[in-house]
C-alpha cells in the first residue's frame, strides 16, 4: 500500500534490443538465494547477420575482494542464440556481488547482480546495548508527560466521492507539534468503526492524504518532525536531517521521530470511530525503519509491514553504503572532538536490527538484493532476529524499492488478519 519512498536505485539491466545483440541472465533459484553453490544461465542472443566470437565470463566479489571467476568461449552464427551454464564456487553464508560479462565481436556488456548463500543463517556480530530497553522506556515515559492535544480538522475541499479528509495535529516529545492526514470512508452509519493503516514516511518525504477505494479502512499518513507539514523548530535541509544532534544520544532527532510514531498510535486510540485492535503500521525506507521501531516499542500495533528499512545493523554499514554514512562522516568532520566510534555508539540505540528483536506482532518485510542503502546482509541480520510470525519477500533485480506483488500481498495479508472480507 505504501511503496518505499526515497531515492530509487535503478539496477543494471541486461540489454534488450530486438534489433541488436542482447543477453538474459537467469539464476538457478527464483530469488537468487541458494542453499549451497549458486548457478546461473547466461543466454546470448544474436539476431544480426554477422557471426560472433569471444567469451562470456563472471567475477564474484565481496567487500571489494575478488573471490572467484570463470569463462566460456562463445561462437555464435548469424541469427543464433546460445545458453551458457555456470556453477559458481562454494561460498560461506552471506551475500556476494557477481558480474557477468559478454565480450564478443560486435558487443560488450556487463550485467551486475547479487546472490545469497544460506542467508537465514546470518546473524549480526553486534549485540544491542545493555540498557537498550531502559533507554526507550525512558523515552516513552517522557512522551507520556506531554499532553497530546489531539486536533482533527475536516478538509472538505480535499474530500473525494468516497472518502473524507482530515488534517490531524498532536503534541509529541519535547512539546513538538506533528501533523499528518486521516482519510475515512464516507458511510451512513455513525457508529461504524474502521480498521487502521498507519503510513510512516520515507526520508524527507512529505506524505499527503491517501484516498484509496477501501470502504472499511481508515488511512493515516504521518509526517514526523522536520518533514512535510511537520516542519517547524526542526527545518533541516535534506542531507542534514539524518545527523541532526547525532552527537547526543538522548537528543538525536530519531528519538523524537520514533516517539512521533508512538504518539500517532495514541491518536488512533483516542478516536472512537477507529478499531483499536486492528492497526497496521507500514512504510518504506525510513518508513520501513519506523514501522519496525513502532511495532517493537508499542504492543498496541497489531501488524507491521517494513519495506527496505534503512539503518539496520548500523555497525556493519560502513564500507557497504554511501548514504547515510557519507553525510554522517561529513558532519563529524565539522565537530571538534566528535568521532565515528562515538556516533556508532549512539546509533546502537537506534539500530533497526535491535528494534526487530522486540517485534512480536505478525509482520512482513520486503527487500531488494541490489539495494545501495539497505544491503541484503543487513536486512537479513535484522529479519532473522524477529521472533514473531513473519514473511520475507526478496526481489533479486530491484534496488531500494519493492514491486506491486508486495503491495498486493500486504493488502491481502492485512485483510485476512483484520477479517475484512
Amino acid at each position: 500500500m505504501l511503496a518505499a519512498v526515497c531515492s530509487q536505485y535503478l539496477p543494471a539491466a541486461a540489454q534488450d534490443d530486438e534489433e541488436g545483440i542482447s543477453t538474459v541472465l537467469t539464476p538457478g533459484s527464483k530469488n537468487a538465494i541458494f542453499d549451497s553453490r549458486a548457478t546461473y544461465t547466461f543466454e546470448v542472443k544474436n539476431p544480426t547477420d554477422a557471426a560472433q566470437t569471444g567469451t562470456v565470463s563472471y567475477q564474484i566479489t565481496q567487500h571489494g575482494k575478488k573471490l572467484g571467476s570463470g569463462k566460456q568461449n562463445v561462437k555464435l552464427g548469424k541469427k543464433a542464440s546460445e545458453k551458457y551454464s555456470f556453477e559458481l564456487p562454494a561460498l560461506k553464508t552471506g551475500f556476494y556481488k557477481v558480474d557477468f560479462m559478454v565480450n564478443i565481436t560486435e558487443y560488450d556488456d556487463t550485467t551486475r547482480r547479487v546472490f545469497g548463500i544460506q542467508p537465514e543463517e546470518i546473524r549480526s556480530k553486534y549485540a544491542p546495548p545493555a540498557d537498550f530497553d531502559a533507554f526507550w522506556q525512558q523515552a516513552k515515559n517522557d512522551l507520556a508527560k506531554v499532553k497530546p492535544q489531539f486536533k482533527l480538522t475536516p478538509m472538505p475541499k480535499m474530500n473525494t466521492d468516497n472518502r473524507k479528509v482530515f488534517l490531524i495535529e498532536m503534541k509529541s516529545l519535547d512539546n513538538y507539534t506533528v501533523k499528518g492526514w486521516m482519510t475515512i470512508p464516507i458511510n451512513k452509519d455513525p457508529n461504524r468503526k474502521f480498521s487502521v493503516l498507519l503510513g510512516l514516511p520515507g526520508y524527507q518525504v512529505n506524505l499527503m492524504p491517501i484516498t484509496g477505494l477501501d470502504e472499511d479502512l481508515a488511512i493515516i499518513t504521518l509526517n514526523v518532525r522536520g518533514q512535510g507539514n511537520s516542519r517547524g523548530p526542526i527545518d533541516t535541509r535534506r542531507d542534514e536531517f539524518i545527523f541532526y544532534r547525532i552527537e547526543d544520544r538522548d537528543n538525536y532527532v530519531m528519538r523524537g521521530v520514533i516517539m512521533d510514531c508512538i504518539r500517532a498510535v495514541d491518536f488512533v486510540y483516542a478516536q472512537p470511530n477507529l478499531k483499536h485492535d486492528n492497526i497496521l503500521v507500514s512504510g518504506g525506507s525510513m518508513g520501513g525503519y519506523l514501522a519496525l521501531a513502532t511495532a517493537a516499542l508499542d504492543k498496541r500495533v497489531n501488524l507491521c509491514s517494513a519495506q527496505n528499512p534503512i539503518l539496520c545493523d548500523v555497525n556493519d554499514l560502513d564500507g557497504e553504503v554511501t548514504w547515510p554514512i557519507s553525510d554522517i562522516k561529513k558532519y563529524i568532520r565539522t565537530q571538534p572532538g566528535l568521532t565515528f566510534d562515538k556516533v556508532l555508539s549512539n546509533m546502537n540505540y537506534y539500530d533497526g536490527k535491535n528494534f526487530a528483536g522486540k517485534v512480536t506482532c505478525p509482520m512482513i518485510m520486503g527487500i531488494g538484493l541490489l539495494d545501495p542503502y539497505a544491503p541484503p546482509f543487513n536486512e537479513y541480520a535484522t529479519y532473522n532476529v524477529i521472533p514473531g510470525k513473519k514473511r520475507l519477500m526478496v526481489f533479486k533485480d530491484l534496488g531500494h524499492e519493492i514491486s506491486q506483488s508486495y503491495k498486493d500481498l500486504e493488502g491481502r495479508w492485512m485483510r485476512d488478519h483484520f477479517a475484512l472480507f
